[in-house]
């Protein structure tokens, strides 16, 4: 096969001047392959970061992977290599072949491909960033204007593409962005989700890794197709109405010999030692923050995802193991800081940076932080002290709700503050209260079937779990299979069960979701006043001998939802229930209605408030609560 000839290629001064820096926004559109003409022939221009390289070249499908014959060339003493080559064809396969110091020759793939080969491969591939002509300019502009989300109404539905739905009956047999887009957006919306978060989504070589081992930070997995199929997904869900997230993976990368470790023969985006370089959990390199052109790696391509593929937000996967230099490891395997103490002080200024640059490029863009310690102000605003972190995973509440759901309800009372005590730091945060993937795997079991007691009462237990967490202030995030009671834990490698809607108590449990998050964007006093105080009143948090709690949820107008929680299985009959004012009150959801397959006990007429001379309480209702259930009310007439 003959070589492609190539010759040295311009970068401009201050690109490389703000890349050193650490500050160039658009890096990816400098280094790593990009169409372009030099005058007299189209071509592609090449440039990869590899300092202590001592030579770099190209190879692919177009020279034979032939190391040596297309040389790219020193830019100066920037570190970059760059190079032209004419006439080069849309996909094909190319790596780097970085030779070290020592002569030994890797073939690297290209740290800021935009597109990949599909696994086993792992070449990257010549794509093209831009010609998608996006439709999405309204939703854009109001997210821009309207900035981010405390006040509105946030439901997130987290998905994994791969085991979501098949276009086939073997593993495999994926949807691709476009089909998932015809499937996913109806499904959404019936249920009421505001917005759909996936896991990882750029290109990684193990689909066990579900995709938190990335490889190419910068390509959208092959795996469901092309960069623009995933553009026209985004697309599709903005114009129906529905936010976007997507899991990013700042925290480590894998060791295989053709990525990014050891990428010139020097620990270029790794830090050198490896009580700092390593993690001991995952196997994984931990990147170098303190390096500015890693920073300027990692900040440009948080931007990326944001800018080239229009998500509005970023979930931060295991913040905690960045910003502790300790993280699972024991006395003797860690380093402490220069001030003696266990931070990660590059990590956790990099976060502040990521955080500062996301807010002040895209407003309304959300940086969500899975933080699970008490690491203070994680969503605290910089100039406070915090991380500067939109929102962060309350993994406090998730750990308590989970054990205490899990005891017999015989057992309850003597765990009640389970229950309350995420009341005491529910506002110091801006919380996304999370049942994700990581609560139904690994043997942890599906939801349902942490679920104690026989096969009605599990179901009854579902349904109040999950009422309980809508009722609770904070955003809502819920992974798939766990809104119509999947039993078995999730298989990255098999589809969901999906015949288990042929069945009325599943169907029930479908139901009970989409009528929450109806009730939750309907409704201010469920969503607008999430992250404070006067969005939340105790009514009652003291009857631990019977296992009930009851609560005001609060709009800033003064509208209110009165909520109430059955943990055992007794009726509760004329159950006293204080309330601020007199009149009417219409029960506007019962966990136990006969529609979700519930007992069908209630309230059906509502309440009339009764004054009361006992208690804080002017009034009280007195209702019949029913058994592992919640009931929810609002004022609707006076007199």
């Amino acid at each position: 096969m003959p070589e492609k000839q190539s010759v040295p290629a311009y970068i401009p001064p201050f690109d490389l001047y703000l890349f050193g820096k650490g500050a160039h926004w658009d890096i990816y559109r400098i280094l790593g392959a990009h169409p372009m003409s030099d005058g007299t022939s189209n071509g592609w221009r090449f440039a990869v970061w590899a300092p202590n390289a001592a030579k770099v070249s190209l190879v692919g499908d177009f020279n034979g992977w032939e190391a040596g014959e297309t040389p790219l060339y020193p830019v100066g003493v920037s570190g970059i290599w760059a190079c032209f080559v004419p006439e080069l064809e849309q996909g094909a396969c190319y790596k780097y072949a970085v030779e070290f110091q020592n002569g030994y020759v890797c073939l690297k793939s290209d740290p800021y491909a935009t597109y990949a080969e599909l696994r086993p491969g792992n070449a990257a591939r010549l794509w093209p960033l831009d010609g998608y002509k996006w439709q999405d300019d309204g939703w854009m502009e109001n997210r821009r204007t309207q900035g981010l989300p405390f006040d509105q109404s946030v439901s997130v539905y987290e998905v994994h593409p791969g085991s979501w739905r098949w276009n086939g009956h073997e593993y495999g047999d994926f949807l691709n962005y476009r089909e998932l887009a015809d499937q996913l957006i109806p499904y959404i919306k019936e249920l009421g989700f505001t917005h759909v978060e996936f896991m990882p989504l750029a290109e990684h070589p193990l689909d066990q890794s579900w995709g938190y081992q990335t490889s190419h930070y910068f390509a959208p997995t092959s795996r469901y197709g092309e960069p623009d199929d995933l553009r026209y997904l985004v697309d599709r869900l903005h114009n129906e109405g529905i936010g976007i997230f997507l899991d990013w993976v700042p925290g480590h990368f894998p060791k295989d010999e053709w990525c990014l470790g050891r990428f010139d023969g020097t620990a270029l985006y790794e830090h050198e030692d490896p009580r700092r370089g390593e993690h001991p959990d995952w196997g994984t390199f931990i990147f170098n923050y303190g390096r500015h052109e890693v920073r300027n790696f990692l900040l440009a391509n948080a931007l990326y995802w944001l800018k080239e593929f229009h998500f509005d937000g970023l979930r931060i996967d295991a913040v905690a193991s960045m910003l502790y230099l300790d993280y699972s490891r024991e006395e003797g395997q860690w380093i402490p800081n220069e001030f003696g103490g266990r931070e990660n002080l590059d990590a956790v200024e990099f976060l502040r940076e990521l955080n500062k640059v996301v807010h002040a490029h895209y407003p309304g863009a959300s940086v969500i932080a899975e933080e699970s310690t008490s690491w203070p102000g994680v969503s605290r605003p910089i100039y406070a002290g915090g991380l500067g972190f939109s929102f962060k995973w309350n993994m406090g509440w998730m750990n308590d709700t989970l054990d205490y759901f899990e005891k017999n309800p015989v057992h309850r009372s003597y765990h009640h503050n389970n229950l309350t005590f995420s009341m005491l730091y529910a506002f110091t945060e801006n919380f996304i209260l999370p049942v994700s993937h990581d609560e139904v795997v690994h043997g942890k079991g599906a939801l349902l079937s942490k679920m104690p007691g026989d096969y009605w009462q599990q179901f009854a237990n579902l349904r109040l779990f999950l009422s309980y967490m809508w009722a609770h202030p904070g955003k809502k995030l819920l992974f798939m299979g766990t809104e119509f009671g999947q039993w078995n834990e999730w298989n990255s490698n098999a589809v969901l069960d999906w015949n288990l809607y042929d069945y009325p108590a599943h169907r029930g449990v479908a139901k009970t979701v989409q009528d929450l998050n109806r009730l939750l964007r309907q409704d201010p006093a469920m969503h607008e006043v999430d992250h404070e105080w006067p969005g939340f009143e105790w009514i009652d948090h003291n009857d631990w001998q019977g296992s009930t709690i009851s609560f005001m949820r609060k709009s800033r107008s003064g509208e209110s939802v009165l909520w109430a929680f059955n943990f055992t299985p007794v009726v509760r009959e004329g159950y006293s229930l204080g309330c601020p004012h007199g009149g009417h009150w219409g029960e506007v959801f019962n966990s136990d209605a006969g529609i979700y397959g519930g007992s069908d006990l209630g309230n059906f007429f509502g309440a009339h408030a009764k004054p009361s001379d006992l208690g804080p309480r002017s009034h009280y209702l007195e209702i019949t609560l029913p058994p592992l259930a919640a009931v929810a009310f609002k004022p609707s007439s006076q007199g």
